[in-house]
């Protein structure tokens, strides 16, 4: 068994005082050793932690144990070192930030799109009568996605409830969402239904779950993950590279973020101009001030702001 593990995962279930569970579940992630990004919300949990195999395997069992989350599906990655500098538990007011929150509107835990398993999905998304809708931002398609799959210009998932008017040329066919893990398409999908499309799936488990179960097959490129890999190999029956280097347009599947901390943009650069731009995507952010080291990565623990003395002094002499 490897010595570390990284867990990806979402349950949408009604936690009654989110906000002090956060703090709990803070300490008790802490007490395990572990490492991660966990986002709470009356709405449920979204996480990514990563840690010992031991811990992981306990915070799992934990989480199982509690009637809230006791059919929570866990994505597991074997990782050579832990995923996350840091651990993170935060409440929100939703666990994916999509300003659908009214429940009257769409509730993913009464009613979202049929869910398929990847070998499902894989039998359903070449048929005529089928659109294959990849519901992540820009910079997550632009790396990869599914052959056949329709994109949308969109920076954050925010952004998809204005994108609804574009599909609805398709309210006559079967729409197949898909997304990283599966969390944003139970409100994509949601959405969907609530706007009048009859026939709406949802790609259980996400782009994650379809490599590891059908082996990516069809899915081009890499899959972006939000953690320090930033990218994971997805298909191994017939894997392409289909993005670009922002900086000069070589093929290269490496993804990064600005090295400039107010930019933070996430974009594909090739290892020649990330050596000569030092990891950030314009001359300007490259002569940036406050420009972090780019060590290779692309990935950077978060820098606070710099302190502005001269205000607090006012502050603290009134």
């Amino acid at each position: 068994m490897t010595k570390y593990k990284t867990l990806l995962y979402y349950c949408y279930s009604t936690i009654a005082d989110a906000e002090q569970f956060a703090a709990d579940h803070l300490k008790f992630c802490k007490s395990l050793g572990l490492t991660g990004r966990i986002i709470v919300a009356e709405e449920g949990l979204n996480g990514t932690v990563s840690g010992l195999a031991e811990s992981c395997e306990q915070y799992m069992e934990m989480l199982h144990a509690d009637p809230r989350f006791a059919n929570t599906d866990f994505k597991v990655d074997e990782v050579e070192t832990p995923s996350f500098v840091k651990m993170h538990v935060r409440y929100k007011s939703e666990i994916v930030h999509s300003g659908l929150r009214n429940p009257e509107i769409i509730d993913p835990k009464t009613k979202t799109g049929k869910h398929l398993d990847p070998k499902e999905f894989m039998e359903m998304k070449d048929r005529d009568d089928v659109i294959v809708l990849d519901v992540r931002s820009n910079y997550e398609h632009n790396l990869g996605k599914f052959s056949n799959a329709i994109t949308l210009d969109i920076e954050n998932f925010r952004d998809f409830p204005a994108m609804i008017n574009e599909l609805a040329q398709y309210k006559d066919k079967k729409i197949l969402t898909y997304c990283t893990g599966g969390i944003k398409c139970e409100k994509a999908s949601a959405l969907l239904l609530h706007e009048g499309f009859m026939d709406v799936y949802q790609l259980h488990g996400g782009i994650i779950k379809y490599g590891k179960e059908a082996g990516g097959k069809d899915f081009e490129g890499k899959c972006y993950v939000f953690d320090n890999r930033l990218s994971v190999d997805v298909n191994s029956v017939n894997p392409v590279v289909i993005s670009k280097c922002y900086n000069c347009g070589a093929t290269t599947d490496k993804m990064i973020n600005c090295a400039n901390p107010e930019c933070n943009e996430h974009f594909t650069q090739c290892d020649e101009c990330g050596t000569k731009m030092e990891g950030c995507c314009s001359d300007a952010c490259q002569s940036h001030p406050r420009k972090r080291v780019y060590d290779g990565t692309g990935y950077y623990v978060k820098v606070p702001q710099p302190v502005n003395t001269a205000k607090k002094t006012l502050v603290q002499e009134a």
